[in-house]
């Protein structure tokens, strides 16, 4: 690679990586925003509110990794035409193909890069966000009942804390519990300490009372204890374990379990997962031939590259949906998947055959003439707006 092929390189990457970061930034933050509540309502700090909400980053790139890929492409090509640069290249001997190649090293690396995120970290942070979530969820009252107001664990069944020492004792605690229709018990205890071991999380309460009304009596029956252990086991536990299909490592998805239960009820769904994941490294090489091959031939500055843009745009946007469309068909007809297969390797053909032919791609002239249309019926509306105002 000269030169001229390690500068537009250079360009091409660092043009990639300020779109993917900017673009993954934008739309984790309108996520993050939703999860706000883990802070404020259930008492995290913000380093695990960063930590939970970012576990979620690598499967917004590998959406946004592909189009991030064509938009830095487009943005390259079209200045390169801009600057009237393609045509000095071109008049320089230079063949298309050496000036395809630095696109094409700057898609290799988004195309590892997705296939490490399909194969393997996308599912991982996952995991690891579902495993988070259960931690969060099973420290109950040392973290998630706030002081000064009350907390509901689940039906029936609220907390009230009035206060949390330094030494990190509880101070001033009401359990109130109407699980059970006709019985209502309320805990009341001065002081209350988390204390876990092998049998359990338990809440020990102290210097308290324990008030039991049933509903067929008029008065409720009060014991008073000096120390009283809660059992909170039940609400830390996390179910059993099972994972969503975006939770399958690759080659679970390529040789699943015949006795995981998810396969047994929907085997389709591992099947559109899969392909979807096996085409996820195509889609950055389809993109940027796509946009090569609308933008890459040499233009005079007289030639509007408005078409060509509009023209990526819908033609990769178009690709994209049909995968997304395909992958959901696939779930319920297996052979959709060829479907999928032929759109992504065709369009790739198809530009390669348009690049190798030197072919500029203008668009049909009936489109020509409705532009032109559209474009003097609005100057002339404007004209006639304006006049009255001079």
């Amino acid at each position: 690679m000269g030169s001229i092929g390690r500068y537009i390189f250079r360009t091409t990457f660092g043009a990639f990586l300020l779109v993917l970061v900017s673009l993954t930034a934008a739309i984790w933050v309108t996520q993050a925003l939703r999860d706000v509540d883990l802070m404020t309502g259930q008492g995290q700090t913000i380093l695990t509110f960063l930590g939970i909400t970012s576990l979620i980053v690598p499967g917004l790139v590998m959406v946004i990794a592909p189009v991030a890929m064509v938009i830095a492409a487009s943005y390259i090509l079209h200045k390169l035409g801009s600057d009237s640069e393609i045509i000095v290249m071109n008049s320089a001997g230079m063949r298309p193909w050496k000036l395809l190649a630095p696109f094409l090293a700057v898609t290799m690396i988004a195309s590892v890069l997705l296939g490490i995120l399909a194969t393997y970290l996308a599912p991982e942070s996952l995991r690891m966000l579902r495993r988070w979530v259960a931690e969060v969820r099973a420290d109950l009252v040392s973290n998630i009942v706030q002081p000064g107001r009350f907390t509901a664990i689940e039906q029936g069944l609220a907390f009230y804390l009035r206060e949390r020492r330094p030494n990190g004792l509880l101070a001033g605690l009401l359990i109130d519990d109407r699980r059970d229709p006709a019985t209502r018990i309320t805990i009341l205890a001065e002081l209350g300490e988390m204390v876990k071991n092998e049998s359990g999380n338990f809440l020990v309460m102290q210097n308290g009372s324990i008030q039991r009304h049933e509903t067929k009596q008029a008065d409720p029956n009060i014991v008073v204890f000096d120390r009283y252990a809660f059992d909170l086991s039940q609400y830390g536990k996390d179910p059993v374990v099972r994972y969503t299909i975006r939770e399958r490592y690759l080659w679970q998805l390529i040789s699943p379990d015949p006795d995981d239960v998810l396969y047994k009820e929907q085997p389709g769904l591992f099947r559109g997962e899969l392909h979807e994941r096996l085409l996820a490294p195509l889609y950055p090489f389809a993109f940027v031939l796509i946009a090569f091959a609308f933008l890459g031939a040499p233009r005079t500055t007289r030639q509007s590259t408005v078409w060509s843009i509009s023209a990526v745009t819908f033609a990769v946007a178009t690709l994209r949906l049909a995968g997304f469309a395909c992958a959901v068909l696939t779930i319920k007809y297996p052979f959709v998947a060829l479907v999928q297969y032929a759109a992504v390797i065709g369009s790739m053909a198809a530009s390669l055959y348009v690049i190798s032919r030197g072919l500029i791609i203008e668009p049909p002239a009936i489109l020509t003439k409705a532009a032109d249309t559209i474009g003097e019926w609005l100057s002339g509306r404007v004209n006639a707006v304006a006049r009255p105002a001079q």
